[in-house]
This record gives C-alpha cells, structure tokens and sequence, in this order.
C-alpha cells in the first residue's frame, strides 16, 4: 500500500500541473472504487479552479473554492500527468482534465477512494476519513513528549500503537519498522514502557526515514510509480523490511519476520531491544 512517502511524491508531482488550473472535465469509469463515486461529482468540478493540493496522512486532497477532492490510492493505486487525450487501459478509473493534460488515477485492486467534501460541510478535517487522524510526523505538533503522553496507557506493542494512526498519522508498515530499527527499539515492546529518552530516538528516527524515503520517490515494491511514471528507490536502503532471513546490516545477525496484526514485522534481535 501507498504510505505517506509515496503520496507526498504524488502530491509534490502533480501539484505543479493542477493547482490554479481549470478543470474542463472529469471523466470516471465504472461505478466507483472501495465506496461509489460521488453523485454528480463531474458537474461539481467542471469549470472550477483547483487551488491547491494537500495531504492528511495517505489522503491527498485537492482544494477548490467550494469544497475539497479526497483522493486515496488503495492497495496499488497511482496517479499519472497524461496528455490529454490519453487512452484508458483496463485499470484506469478517473481522469481529472485541466488543459492540455490530464491527472489519471489507476487503480487494479479498486481500493482507492474519490470522494466529495462540500464546503457546507464544513472544514475538510472533520469528514469521516479525516478527523480520526493524529498529527502528521513531519510537522511541528509532533515530538517525543506526545508520544510520551499519549502512551502511557497503551499495552499493545509499539508497532501496532504506530500502525493505528490516532497518535501519528502515515507511519506505515514499512516505515514503522525501518523507525524502529533507527531507534533501536524492539516492535513488540509495550508501548507504555518506552521511556522518554527512547520516544526520543523514535521520533528522530520517524523523521529521518520518512523525510529520506520522500527524497528518494518512495518505495515501489509491487505496483507504485510516482506522478511521473518513475519508481521510488527507498527500498533499496531498508535496513530490515522485506529482509527476513537476511543479514543485518548493522550486526550481522539474521533479521527476523514475525505477524503483528496480520502485517509482516521485520527486526533485529542484537540491534532492537
């Protein structure tokens, strides 16, 4: 699945072709993905400005002057800058025309979401998908004393705590581990006996990887390409996700596969106590 990298790449990619542009049509193929598209979300959009583009954890959103597009990728989603008219293939689901090119959503699985929040509705952080969501790792509200606090009565192991997206948003499966690596910490340790000084390392590290993984495209493991067609290549300096069985890099000892919540979970016993 795309994590925050890859939809922070998607989002810095299409955003130089969308926003201040006008829509000239939206195009939406089949009847929806993971929920039905929005009922006369094309009339909603044609001949309307796109004002800027944003992210909230692994939703992009798209801003107009009466309301917001939410755009989630699923599973295996992307989004392409076309030329306008490109023909569709099997997969392709949504097409928001803005002059001479087109933003295009792919989607083989059908996970993803296009979905509508009106500006009556109110601030786009309170929709159903959004206003669950902690704060977002790359900025200043979050830091080693909110996750301090805010696990202080938390058993579940610190992976899952990380996964759940209520504390801190985006930080997924792959990125949860390469953190916990960083910081030296052992995923399934009670997240209420972690210390301060090692919430520390964690959020550094949280940071660090997120921000690395962001520079270089992302992760492209199965089906992820950036706006521009291009594969991430984070993954070829994972330190132990999808390296089960393999040596670490830092210790030398095999690195260890284990399900968390019905996620594969990779660690090294030397490195992560």
């Amino acid at each position: 699945m795309p994590e925050l990298p890859e939809v922070e790449v998607t989002r810095r990619g299409v955003a130089p072709h969308v926003e201040g542009q006008l829509v000239t049509d939206v195009v939406l193929r089949h009847a929806g993905l993971r929920w039905p598209f929005p009922v006369g979300l094309a009339d909603t959009l044609r001949q309307t400005l796109v004002r800027r583009t944003a992210r909230r954890g692994k939703y992009l959103l798209l801003e107009f002057d009466h309301g917001t597009l939410i755009l989630h990728l699923g599973m295996s989603g992307h989004l392409r800058i076309l030329p306008n008219p490109t023909p569709p293939e099997k997969h392709d689901h949504f097409d928001l025309v803005v002059g001479s090119q087109l933003m295009r959503l792919t989607d083989p699985r059908r996970f993803g979401a296009v979905l509508w929040h009106a500006l009556e509705a109110g601030d786009v952080g309170s929709h159903l998908l959004l206003r669950g969501l902690g704060v977002e790792p790359l900025e200043p509200g979050f830091s080693a004393q909110l996750l301090y606090r805010q696990t202080r009565n938390r058993a579940a192991p610190i992976k899952q705590v990380l996964l759940a997206g209520d504390i801190v948003v985006g930080v997924g499966n792959i990125y949860a581990s390469e953190s916990l690596f960083r910081a030296g910490i052992n995923p399934k340790t009670p997240a209420r006996r972690i210390s301060l000084a090692r919430y520390e390392k964690l959020a550094i590290a949280i940071r660090e990887i997120l921000a690395a993984a962001i520079l270089q495209g992302g992760s492209t493991l199965r089906d992820f390409v950036g706006a521009n067609g291009q594969a991430g290549y984070f993954q070829q300096t994972y330190f132990v996700y999808d390296r089960g069985g393999q040596a670490c890099r830092k210790c030398g000892a095999p690195v260890r596969q284990i399900r968390q919540g019905q996620r594969s979970t990779f660690y090294c016993v030397n490195c992560q106590k």
